[in-house]
């Protein structure tokens, strides 16, 4: 009895703790889903009503433009009633600001440009560091950045090739490799208008922008949405993932192999360039796609920008436009350092170009890089005889806007219908047109003097070009480093094709002349290495010029006003220069343009400078040359240098005949 008692007492407890631990199993259960349910309201709740804004709009700029499109993209936004926040990349933090983000479940557009050799931004450079290292470091989560969704727009040069918006690309693959969602595809802005998929870097934009937005727009009037993607754009309705990331493909819109396997990979975007070498049958006729046809360079954008600056566009490649010398000479204020070291009149020159492409980006350029690039033409191509035609017209309508014009000299005004020489240096290079021989045979033909300017990356077009009056080659760096740093060259092989430039101009007969422009604290401390490069040309001439601020801080690789030499700068440097070149003096300088020249001893004659030129007697020759093949060279039509213009004159290289213009300030002012 007392056994039986004990079993069933023994049974009501066990039974009792089973009770319990299915009770609470239940509960817990119970507890659990309540609590997950409470979180999916909480993150609905979290999608309709977000802490402030969230669409961030980020931008990772070298130049400015970048920002410009951020602006731009700001502004379509507020147009549909979008609340966003643009941000500096430097402003943003990526170590607390991407989590957070994720963690708002936000919208990130990155608008960010790749730089010289492939590298970010500068102030974009930490972020790109810590994205890269996040997405490759096995010890950080792979879901660090589930929740954010994002889009990214790149702004390169496809000239550049294999750093073709580098960053934008490695950007977006390293966003997704860490879980974020990928609205939409990367976008790509060309510079390079002749692969430009619109015609220009800003029509790309243009494109991409308008349909991003829309997405966008999608996305938060329709929260659900905002889930993670398969790598490939295309939405996943996944709202409650979990941690793990194991859903995250990692993958990208650029997916990019190295050596044999990118050839295995192309890119929805490329396969129109693929197209035209692919056979198609139908009905037993073999197809082929019709090839491209052949761009302007010039686009409408572009042909905008360029009037905007002054430029007249002739044709679909050549520019012309007034240069400010001419202006001033017209009202008898002075004439430019071509007017002092060769006898120049400015205000009877054409500054033209048949070629507003080139082949480097210089941080001086004065044109703020709206000109194309490229390395070889493969442009529609226009006839010289137009592009001479439409250039003297259009220079003359210029001339014409003078009459009248306060302080312009009768005299000078009528002269400047008669254009006596022709500076091939406004923006571009000349020598990448490939008729720019019958074009400057043209040129000689109406007795135009021609000074053709030359970046030195085209040596065997110097070693064909017929002669010029004055061939110039710009020498701005001594230093593979500092060309690099400086011009920002497309070319790979740019320091071979320099010095090989410069060994062709050592082969011309005529008048040849190294153009060095002084960067201060970048260029100016390489005298050794600039007498060295002298070797391979030996120039008659030497220019060399205090570079010019333009004062776009936006386009010039970070030149400012303390990058400007002084005059007095440049006269030290030139004379250090001088003394190591046993040849070579210090012949004239124009104190105004800031510049000196240094000449080839062989132009002093019985003590005397003849730096000028004689150009009636360069068109007899050239006429010699071009109907027998006569040669000749330069002290065949050189001119006696006025002793006004000579080194160490009183008037420091400005015409005397001239009137000096002051302003009320008192400051000397040569120019209009």
């Amino acid at each position: 009895m007392g056994i039986d008692i004990v079993a069933l007492l023994i049974s009501i407890v066990i039974t009792g703790i089973i009770g319990s631990f299915v009770i609470q199993y239940f509960h817990i259960g119970d507890k659990q889903k309540r609590k997950k349910k409470k979180t999916k309201a909480k993150y609905s709740e979290n999608l309709a009503q977000p802490d402030g804004p969230r669409l961030k709009l980020i931008y990772g700029t070298q130049s400015g433009k970048a920002k410009r499109f951020c602006l731009e993209l700001g502004r379509r936004a507020q147009s549909m009633d979008l609340k966003f926040e643009i941000i500096d990349i430097t402003d943003y933090d990526p170590e607390d600001r991407l989590s957070s983000d994720a963690s708002a479940l936000s919208i990130c557009i990155f608008l960010i440009s790749t730089y010289t050799g492939g590298l970010p931004p500068d102030d974009a450079k930490w972020f790109y560091k810590w994205v890269d290292e996040a997405a490759n470091d096995f010890r950080v989560q792979k879901s660090l950045l589930q929740g954010l969704t994002y889009a990214v727009f790149g702004l390169g040069n496809s000239v550049y090739e294999e750093n073709y918006n580098t960053v934008a690309k490695h950007l977006d693959k390293c966003l997704h490799k860490l879980c974020a969602t990928r609205c939409f595809p990367l976008g790509k802005g060309d510079e390079n208008v002749a692969n430009s998929a619109h015609g220009s870097q800003e029509l790309d934009f243009d494109a991409w922008a308008n349909d991003v937005l829309s997405v966008v727009v999608d996305l938060l009037t329709s929260p659900a949405q905002l889930s993670n993607d398969d790598g490939n754009g295309t939405r996943m309705e996944k709202i409650d993932g979990d941690d793990s990331g194991a859903d995250c493909v990692e993958s990208s819109s650029e997916d990019e192999k190295e050596g044999s396997e990118s050839e295995a990979v192309l890119d929805v975007e490329d396969i129109g360039d693929r197209m035209p070498q692919v056979n198609h049958s139908q009905n037993g006729v073999t197809l082929r796609k019709k090839k491209r046809p052949v761009k302007e360079m010039v686009t409408p954008a572009l042909r905008q920008a360029l009037t905007k600056q002054g430029y007249k566009i002739v044709g679909s490649h050549s520019g012309v436009k007034l240069c400010r010398w001419t202006k001033s000479m017209l009202r008898g204020r002075g004439g430019c350092y071509k007017h002092t070291f060769y006898g120049i009149e400015s205000h009877r020159c054409m500054e033209t170009t048949p070629s507003l492409a080139c082949a480097n980006k210089c941080v001086f350029c004065w044109r703020h890089h709206t000109n194309p690039v490229g390395t070889e033409w493969k442009w529609k191509m226009d006839e010289p005889d137009m592009i001479v035609k439409g250039a003297i017209e259009n220079h003359y309508s210029m001339i014409k806007q003078f009459k009248g014009v306060p302080g312009v000299r009768p005299e000078r005004f009528v002269e400047g219908f008669s254009i006596k020489h022709c500076a091939l240096s406004l923006v571009g290079e000349p020598i990448m047109y490939p008729q720019i021989n019958t074009f400057i045979e043209m040129l000689h033909e109406k007795g135009i003097s021609s000074f053709l300017v030359t970046n030195a990356q085209f040596p065997d077009e110097i070693k064909t070009l017929k002669p010029v009056t004055q061939l110039y080659v710009s020498v701005d760096a001594a230093t593979p480093d500092s060309l690099k740093k400086i011009d920002r060259p497309l070319f790979k092989d740019y320091w071979p094709r320099f010095i090989d430039s410069l060994k062709a101009l050592g082969e011309k007969g005529q008048r040849t002349v190294y153009r060095l422009t002084i960067v201060k604290a970048w260029n100016n401390e390489e005298i050794q290495n600039y007498a060295e490069l002298v070797q391979y040309g030996k120039p008659d001439f030497i220019e060399v010029k205090g570079v010019t601020y333009c004062g776009d801080t936006s386009t010039a690789g970070g030149l400012t006003m303390k990058n400007v030499p002084w005059h007095e700068e440049v006269l030290h440097f030139v004379s250090l220069l001088a003394d190591m070149l046993p040849e070579y003096e210090l012949a004239c300088e124009h104190e105004h343009s800031n510049c000196v020249l240094i000449a080839n001893t062989k132009f002093k004659v019985e003590g005397k400078w003849h730096t000028w030129i004689d150009y009636s007697r360069f068109h007899e020759l050239y006429q010699e040359y071009k109907t027998t093949g006569a040669t000749f060279s330069a002290p065949d039509y050189m001119s006696a240098t006025p002793n006004w213009a000579v080194i160490g004159a009183d008037e420091r290289g400005f015409d005397p005949g001239e009137k000096r213009w002051r302003r009320k300030s008192g400051k000397i002012q040569a120019g209009c």
